[in-house]
């Protein structure tokens, strides 16, 4: 991991493998995540893209045209390396994919619950469990909710 991250002070630590279209690809995500670094709500740790091959090898993704129209997209985000990703990792994301398709695999930092999972700590503290709900699981609950009432 970087020299500058103080691993006493970090937030929890998420990831998110995102699944793109075989066509189509319009980046319109990219503005947004950049905007989420630039307010400092998360830091990225590890961004990089794979494909699934038709034999189901996983290849990596050269990220700085990854929508191949000829400009650097992610440029800003060349280098975004911490180590946390090694090889096992990447062809278990890459089983997740359809043959023929690619993903971004991002890793990163949420920073706007630094400060609470740092005095957590401090206060000897510890995560035992987490997890994501599923947005469409939310909705479920949501709508038998409204229906019971």
């Amino acid at each position: 991991m970087s020299d500058d991250i103080d691993v006493s002070d970090m937030g929890p630590v998420d990831y998110l493998v995102v699944e793109f279209p075989q066509v189509g690809m319009r980046g319109e995500g990219l503005p947004l995540l950049i905007d989420l670094v630039d307010r400092g709500i998360i830091r990225i740790l590890d961004l990089l893209f794979i494909t699934r091959q038709a034999d189901g090898s996983v290849v990596g993704v050269d990220i700085t045209d990854i929508d191949r129209d000829g400009r650097l997209d992610l440029e800003v985000f060349k280098g975004a390396s911490s180590g946390l990703l090694g090889e096992d990792d990447i062809n278990e994301a890459g089983s997740a994919l359809e043959p023929g398709s690619s993903a971004g695999v991002l890793v990163y930092e949420n920073l706007w619950a630094a400060p609470f999972a740092s005095a957590l700590r401090r206060n000897g503290a510890r995560v035992v469990a987490g997890g994501r709900i599923p947005l469409s699981d939310v909705i479920d609950a949501l709508e038998a909710a409204e229906a019971r009432a």
